[in-house]
């Protein structure tokens, strides 16, 4: 073992120290993709346990106008009202299976006289021009609606509502509220799941949503992939470093085995026999010129 003293010098218990502080950290990386992991599985749980739920009352999830709670979104609700088909609004740059189209938002007045933005579904942009070619008509006269509650959207940089149009950048009641002149629930809008009586069209619902929570399981795995690769890198260097080490003896090795062959296969040379010869007869060498007989 002691061609491998010199892995117990400094410079490689430090190299040593490096990979095992690595893989802590990739290791710790690991844990923290795993434990996103879980969290994304917990939210994909309660989406669809808010996605499947009953309808209830929209007064009973939203008592005030401005009311939500991130934890009942997607929860179904029941409301019933009027369309105000004439003031419906687009919110454009909406892309269904990666095809680019618009949200058909159409206020839903209330018996009780609020407005409720109900989010009809997605509708293609046209094929000759930047709008959709139609747009379905909700159905007139009394309707009652269920639609799955969903946050107001953030004003996005850079992106803005254009001017003297009914096309919006982001899907926000109040804005809507705001141009109809009228009281408006404005922290939430709803989804469209059913509506009695029905049209006779309508645009493609929106899709249920899903949390990609494998992609964190694919991080976890290569985190730890990481810091195996970080000891088989050492492992790698080392043995680099062992053969430097040890080369030399075995080339000096390697040499006086192929002298020694060489030596064998030609037999011996004149000097070695007549030292032999010498021995034989009784005779040593003791000193340059002289002999000794026994």
């Amino acid at each position: 073992m002691k061609e491998w003293r010199f892995a117990l010098s400094k410079k490689w218990v430090g190299y040593l120290s490096v990979a095992v502080v690595f893989a802590i950290i990739c290791a710790g990386l690991s844990h923290w993709q795993w434990e996103r992991r879980g969290e994304n599985l917990a939210l994909q749980e309660k989406l669809d346990a808010n996605y499947n739920a009953r309808p209830v009352d929209l007064s009973t999830v939203l008592p005030n106008l401005d009311s939500y709670s991130t934890s009942d979104e997607f929860t179904p609700v029941r409301v019933t009202g009027t369309y105000l088909a004439d003031d419906y609004f687009l919110a454009r740059d909406r892309s269904y299976n990666g095809f680019p189209g618009f949200e058909v938002l159409v206020p839903l007045e209330t018996e009780s006289g609020e407005i409720f933005v109900i989010d009809r579904g997605w509708v293609p942009t046209g094929n000759t021009h930047d709008y959709p070619d139609s747009v379905p008509a909700p159905p007139s006269g009394t309707v009652t609606v269920v639609a799955r509650l969903a946050q107001t959207e953030p004003d996005v940089p850079g992106r803005t509502d254009i001017p003297n149009t009914n096309e919006l950048a982001v899907i926000k009641p109040a804005t809507i509220g705001k141009r109809l002149d009228l009281p408006t629930y404005t922290a939430a809008f709803g989804q469209l799941k059913s509506e009695t009586p029905s049209a006779a069209t309508l645009p493609k619902l929106a899709q249920k949503p899903q949390v990609d929570y494998g992609l964190n399981v694919s991080y976890a795995v290569q985190w730890v992939l990481f810091a195996l690769a970080g000891f088989g890198f050492f492992a790698y260097v080392i043995r680099q470093e062992y053969d430097l080490h040890n080369s030399d003896e075995e080339d000096q090795r390697w040499l006086e085995e192929e002298r020694e062959r060489k030596r064998l296969k030609r037999g011996p040379s004149d000097a070695e026999i007549e030292d032999g010869d010498l021995d034989e007869s009784g005779y040593e060498s003791s000193a340059p010129g002289t002999r000794i007989s026994r």
